[in-house]
């Protein structure tokens, strides 16, 4: 009778398993792509301020991209924060659900020089534009040369092509040898991007830059509109909703990838191809119009230029401002610069040389604090040449300013899932999963059940002895055929 009872619970438990593989309470667990990665973040969300925020809430190096659905309103974004790889492995996987998409480049990030070349065919029928790019190409590096002295040429400009027979269409990205620029707000102003005034300057070079807009109005080949805040950028290989012409590498390209045995040649150009791929390894970083104040009197002054002394991070500029203004030392931030791919505001020191290193002020060389956003944690470096490789411990962020501690994300926010097939559809998760239906009394079984259950469970583990593990190996094995 007792073994009886024991097959019936047996067969009540496996039905109540199997229930549960197929209707699982939580979210089923998404391994990594590969041993070497943390795990999966793959979140939506409607609005790009809310994406913004959690990402720089994340632990792991997450990035804001976003995306356009076919039947979406006109202009209608959802926004996805995940990680290069992860948007990669899955871009490949689910082209027809991620095919309209694009980096959102952050409000005061280092970045590339990029560039967005275009016009109107039909209005601009004498025009060459793959001559007009490569003039365009070498105008930038003689630029490059003569105001950053930086040397470049055509080997180092990835070159993507999105043309239709009515326009024409290229992206520019330069891979500089070890700089970059202090955000897209600097490259906007910078000398390789021409405005009228430099037009009437050097109206002999730049004269292949003047096109025809469909309206039959003067415009510049060049895309000035590129360069704002929390830049929308269009992807490797995406289009826009409505048209079929994605970016692809450009039968004039000639810049290779540099080769990773661990990513495939496409990989490396699609990392190549982002904007703000950029880590904080001794670049140089590179500014324009952009004059430094000797004295800084508040922490908050703003320079004539995109915040040069204000980043951001008000609250993390505060919290650094504090740290060199004691013991009767006068220190003040002398410029920042923000690296989104490793979620690190770097901060020149002015006036304050105290160095962990030798423990005592410099003479001459000034410091950096370095604050990572990502571990919530801030370290001192230095830029005198004897303390180069020198790192201080990492210091705790006070919890008023970290992003994880201000951020309060409800479920609600996630208005956007997508499923194994690569459909993305509003969520109605966050109602069932926040207040999850209580199962029935039937369901469960009653409490003599529960009883006589746990009676022949205690009564089993007291007769037997230890279950060897080939037998364990066998049941296992079963199990999985």
């Amino acid at each position: 009778l007792r073994m009886s009872r024991w097959g019936e619970r047996l067969k009540k438990v496996e039905r109540l398993a199997q229930s549960f593989q197929q209707n699982p309470l939580t979210t089923p667990y998404k391994p990594r792509l590969w041993p070497y990665q943390p795990s999966s973040v793959w979140k939506l969300f409607p609005r790009q301020n809310l994406a913004i925020s959690f990402a720089h809430s994340c632990k792991e190096a997450v990035h804001v991209f976003a995306l356009e659905k076919e039947k979406a309103s006109l202009g209608q974004r959802i926004y996805l924060v995940t990680s290069y790889s992860e948007l990669w492995h899955y871009y490949r996987v689910y082209p027809q659900s991620l095919m309209h998409c694009y980096e959102v480049i952050p409000e005061g990030a280092v970045c590339k020089l990029y560039f967005d070349l275009e016009f109107h065919k039909p209005s601009n029928k004498g025009s060459d534009g793959n001559s007009m790019v490569s003039l365009f190409i070498k105008y930038v590096c003689n630029k490059l040369v003569e105001v950053y002295g930086i040397e470049c040429s055509v080997k180092n400009v990835l070159n993507l092509d999105s043309s239709t027979e009515e326009k024409f269409s290229r992206h520019l990205i330069f891979m500089l040898q070890s700089a970059a620029f202090k955000d897209n707000i600097h490259v906007g102003m910078s000398p390789q991007s021409p405005d009228a005034k430099r037009q009437k300057q050097e109206v002999r070079d730049l004269s292949f830059l003047l096109v025809k807009s469909k309206d039959g109005r003067n415009g510049l080949f060049v895309d000035l509109g590129v360069y704002t805040k929390n830049r929308n950028f269009r992807l490797y290989k995406s289009s826009k909703v409505g048209r079929n012409a994605a970016f692809t590498v450009a039968e004039d390209n000639q810049f290779t990838a540099k080769p990773d045995i661990e990513k495939s040649a496409e990989e490396n150009v699609f990392l190549a191809s982002l904007v703000c791929n950029v880590s904080f390894t001794g670049q140089r970083i590179l500014t324009w119009d952009a004059p430094e104040t000797k004295d800084v009197k508040s922490p908050t002054a703003q320079s004539t230029f995109s915040g040069c002394l204000s980043s951001p991070y008000k609250e993390v500029d505060n919290f650094v401002f504090a740290l060199v203004r004691k013991d009767g030392v006068q220190g003040s931030i002398r410029r920042w610069n923000y690296f989104a791919a490793d979620q690190l505001l770097v901060y020149d020191i002015a006036k304050y040389r105290w160095c962990g290193n030798v423990s005592r002020f410099h003479k001459s060389n000034n410091i950096m604090i370095i604050v990572d956003l990502k571990e919530e944690v801030w370290y001192q470096k230095c830029h005198d040449p004897d303390c180069r490789n020198f790192r201080s411990s990492s210091f705790p962020l006070p919890q008023e300013i970290c992003v994880s501690y201000i951020l309060t994300l409800d479920e609600e926010d996630q208005a956007y899932l997508m499923d194994d097939s690569g459909n993305i559809e509003p969520s109605q998760a966050p109602n069932s999963s926040m207040h999850p239906t209580e199962e029935t009394p039937e369901v469960w079984g009653d409490e003599q059940d529960e009883r006589e259950f746990l009676k022949s469970l205690n009564d089993f583990e007291q007769r037997s002895t230890e279950i060897p593990d080939e037998l364990l190996l066998t049941c296992v094995a079963d199990f999985d055929s």
